[in-house]
């Protein structure tokens, strides 16, 4: 009797949620509640996108702004990874002066919604500098002191029209010593409201943007670099009145709607922790009776046929769609701006809930093959990128190094990789190979010499090394589809046993077990 009712239990727990109706007319609540919480995680997925879209344009689009406004001669497009240079003397005297002119007539000039801030927002203007210097570069000779000294002022915006400003501007401090000058830092905080979310029926944001302008001069090359960079902060707007009842009924909808996916979650979690804990149990039970009976222990694949993965991942997705539920909550209250965290999760809970249908398509023979091969392809695929990753670093390393200096694709390590697995996918070949300086022979040879051998061992031979272990792996799933999978102690302890206590009544089905 007590082998008989585990073999049932084991025979029930295998089975797929339509078999569990059809054996004792369990409803699968679990696989409706999957159903209803994509369909809930998506539509809320898109709707914080359209918002998330609105704040990231908002951004992007400020800051182009302020590249016109404060960069002299901006072209509209960066030079590279700097916004624009300066060659002369006179170049970098006008660029700083442009930019305190520009601070000081912001409100007349700019189109946006853009003010100071009241605490804390001087105009300050930092240089870095050798503290000694002498260069004669016509004897060769060079005598430095390589400590740096930083030497700042600053400007209130109240204080840009007085006479004190003036003295300021005629100071010495703005008498520059290029063979010594290392950078020149401006920076500034402006004020900034979203009004374009009202569109859209949400609330506005307020902005707080750190803008910082470096004159990079650290190369004495006779090129000063000038690098634009903006960091927003996404606050709290202290007090705001919005009049019209259609802005706050649309927001309310929207935080009813989250409430609902965040029950819809917490009773998935519920559901999957419970099938879980069930899971364990009934492990320990059939461990305990194997031990018993056949006085050995059960192996651990059979152990682990009991942990189902795609419980697990469901429950990592449902606390990420929990949380990140409630920062979207906060931020749509406007009690919160944390944007960065909340897509993080509510895109990755949503990725998680996607691939977790695969789960159901499992129960299909002609889709399972693809889990399979998965599942039996992964230990072998992970072993042989270790392997292949070593050549791959080998080959970062030394294009890193030689190639550097003669080509922009491999001037850091990152470029380098990013190059490389852009080659190894066919992207950008003649281009790459196209690029080089052909100011040293031997560099150009040995370029050529590098970028043959890494195409020909990745693409000819890496690549087909590693589609032969995925196709391997199919191959051998087909066939033991075709002739049986490998009998486990599991599998033979329930292969004679019949079907578990099915109704024979005929009575009507679920219309999802239908389908």
């Amino acid at each position: 009797l007590k082998e008989t009712a585990l073999k049932e239990d084991l025979k029930f727990y295998f089975m797929n949620p339509c078999e569990k109706y059809r054996a004792r007319r369990q409803i699968p609540w679990k696989l409706a509640l999957q159903i209803l919480k994509i369909l809930m995680v998506t539509t809320q997925l898109i709707f914080f996108g359209l918002s998330n879209q609105l704040v990231v344009s908002f951004k992007e689009e400020n800051t182009v702004a302020f590249k016109h406004l404060f960069l002299k001669g901006y072209s509209g497009v960066d030079e590279d990874d700097y916004s624009c240079s300066i060659y002369t003397q006179q170049d970098a005297y006008d660029s700083i002066f442009y930019v305190i002119n520009q601070y000081r007539h912001l409100k007349n000039i700019a189109l946006g919604t853009l003010g100071y801030e009241h605490e804390g927002s001087d105009l300050k203007i930092c240089k870095q500098q050798y503290k000694k210097s002498t260069m004669l570069p016509s004897n060769d000779t060079l005598n430095i002191d390589v400590s740096t000294e930083t030497e700042c002022i600053f400007f209130k915006p109240q204080e840009l029209a007085d006479k004190k400003a003036e003295l300021k501007l005629n100071s010495s401090f703005f008498h520059l010593e290029f063979y010594r000058l290392i950078q020149v830092e401006i920076s500034f905080k402006l004020k900034g409201i979203a009004l374009q979310t009202i569109h859209a029926r949400e609330l506005p944001d307020c902005y707080a943007f750190q803008n910082t302008i470096t004159f990079n001069n650290r190369a004495h090359s006779g090129k000063i670099k000038i690098y634009f960079d903006s960091d927003t902060d996404i606050q709290e707007c202290k007090d705001w009145h919005i009049f019209g009842s259609v802005l706050q009924k649309n927001t309310q909808y929207i935080l009813v709607f989250d409430g609902f996916v965040i029950l819809s979650c917490f009773a998935s979690l519920i559901l999957c922790t419970r099938s879980i804990v069930l899971a364990l149990r009934l492990q320990k039970r059939f461990v305990n009776y194997f031990l018993e009976k056949y006085n050995r222990h059960v192996c651990h694949a059979d152990r682990l046929e009991f942990i189902n993965g795609w419980y697990v991942l469901v429950i990592i997705s449902d606390v990420m769609t929990i949380i990140g539920s409630i920062l979207k909550m906060e931020i749509k209250a406007k009690n919160l701006a944390s944007y960065d965290v909340c897509s993080i999760l509510l895109g990755t809970s949503t990725l998680f809930v996607w691939v977790g249908v695969i789960r159901y398509l499992g129960y299909f023979q002609t889709y399972n093959v693809l889990i399979l091969t998965m599942q039996a392809s992964l230990p072998k695929v992970l072993r042989f990128c270790c392997c292949a990753g070593m050549i791959y670093l080998g080959y970062t390393f030394c294009g890193w190094i030689v190639l550097g200096p003669y080509h922009e694709k491999f001037e850091d390590l990152n470029t380098v990789a990013e190059c490389l697995f852009s080659l190894v996918n066919g992207d950008d070949m003649f281009a790459t190979f196209a690029q080089i300086q052909q100011k040293s022979t031997l560099v150009w040879m040995f370029s050529r010499l590098y970028l043959y051998s890494f195409i020909s061992l990745f693409i000819y031979m890496i690549l087909s090394l590693f589609i032969a272990l995925i196709t391997d792996s199919y191959d051998t799933i087909k066939k033991y589809q075709q002739s049986g999978f490998p009998v486990t102690d599991l599998h033979e302890f329930l292969k004679d046993h019949g079907s578990v206590g099915c109704r024979k009544e005929n009575t009507s089905m679920p219309f999802i077990c239908c389908c």
